[in-house]
């Protein structure tokens, strides 16, 4: 899908480079080449090079040529082979021989050395990684990963309008759940339901996505627990089904926790939603600009704590949403720094028993100079 240049994203990188003296950025992983050029690449051959002054680079494969003329910004598009018979090598070896040649002539480069964790490409089942040819063939280049967080933390209005489009599918998805979910389904056949509603409904979504895919996590009553996969446990009558959900529209992301019952919730979940849902409006409360983000774990955790679940959760309960679905900033006691006016922060308190069972709430909310919007339109009190 063809997005204007957002000149106010790519202004904010320049400024950014101009006060920590880059010449150029290199970058290879799928989110910054998409969050530079709009690019998304089909299997990470890509890369782009990004001055502080002059026209950006993309590199992609021959057969991306279409995409790339549809959707980048950048009209400097350098083309290598997928395959060429005079030159057995790997794309990715050409597609660095090219990004090479282009960052020649800049003094300070910088790359992604400290990248933690990458969106996919669009093929999503085999990420492409790099490889250490590639950080050797730029001796001293800086780490510029630092300065493309500070950048990305910060939404623009463009970036706001394609995560809504995101919350909107999953939401969508979610509402048909909610009305095709039945006792005794597997937990599998749940999340089937959901991801076939993303991929199939949210592709061509309001005619401004060009692609939707959805991942899931789904637990039903006892199967509930973190950092477990779906399996083929009954969903259950009078417990919830917990959906793990992350949607992404074009490269832009959310990620959500929401949750299922089709019939009268146990009142032991009726207790346990009551007690997370106060946690999240006193969350919520606190994320006004300037508010401490290892405050905001904090007293997540104590208020779970109060409610008699102490050390928990074991998962992370705040950090940013944007072209990945886990991106800074990240809300840990360990860290520092503040919420800002334009950052989009997931925020889910969740509380587990022993042996199995539990409940996470989880949206995406938008920080305003007021106070925080929630992105989505389907409830975090599933007994609505």
């Amino acid at each position: 899908m063809s997005w204007p240049s957002d000149d106010t994203k790519l202004e904010r990188v320049r400024t950014l480079m101009a006060e920590q003296e880059f010449d150029a950025l290199v970058v290879r992983a799928p989110d910054n080449v998409l969050y530079l050029t709009n690019f998304w690449g089909m299997k990470g051959f890509d890369a782009a090079v990004f001055p502080r002054e002059g026209d950006p680079v993309l590199i992609t494969i021959e057969p991306s040529a279409h995409d790339a003329a549809e959707t980048a910004w950048t009209k400097d598009v350098r083309l290598v082979p997928g395959y060429d018979a005079a030159d057995p090598r790997p794309p990715a070896v050409r597609a660095l021989e090219v990004a090479r040649r282009a960052a020649d002539q800049f003094e300070r480069v910088g790359l992604e050395l400290s990248l933690g964790t990458q969106a996919t490409d669009r093929m999503v089942g085999e990420p492409t990684t790099y490889t250490k040819a590639w950080f050797d063939a730029f001796p001293g280049a800086a780490d510029a990963t630092p300065l493309l967080n500070q950048a990305r933390a910060i939404k623009t209005d463009q970036e706001i309008a394609r995560m809504r489009l995101a919350n909107e599918i999953a939401a969508g998805a979610m509402g048909h759940v909610a009305r095709e979910l039945k006792p005794g389904m597997k937990e599998s056949e749940a999340a089937a339901l959901w991801q076939g509603f993303v991929h199939g409904e949210g592709t061509g979504w309001k005619g401004q996505v060009e692609l939707a895919l959805g991942f899931s996590l789904v637990w039903s009553g006892p199967g509930i627990r973190t950092f477990t996969a779906t399996g083929h446990r009954p969903v259950q009558e009078h417990e919830p089904t917990l959906f793990e959900i992350w949607v992404c529209a074009d490269g832009y992301w959310c990620d959500h926790t929401k949750n299922v019952c089709p019939g009268t919730l146990e009142p032991r979940y009726d207790e346990l939603l009551d007690a997370l849902l106060g946690v999240y409006r006193h969350a919520l409360d606190h994320c006004r600009p300037g508010a401490s983000l290892a405050e905001l774990d904090r007293l997540i955790r104590a208020g779970i704590a109060a409610a008699g679940f102490p050390e928990q959760p074991t998962h992370p309960i705040a950090h940013g949403v944007g072209a990945r679905a886990h991106e800074p900033p990240y809300a840990h006691q360990a860290g520092g720094g503040t919420v800002e006016e334009g950052m989009v922060l997931a925020i889910e308190p969740g509380a587990y028993w022993d042996g199995g069972g539990g409940l996470r709430v989880e949206d995406n909310f938008l920080v305003t100079a007021g106070g925080v919007e929630k992105l989505s339109s389907y409830p975090d009190d599933f007994r609505q």
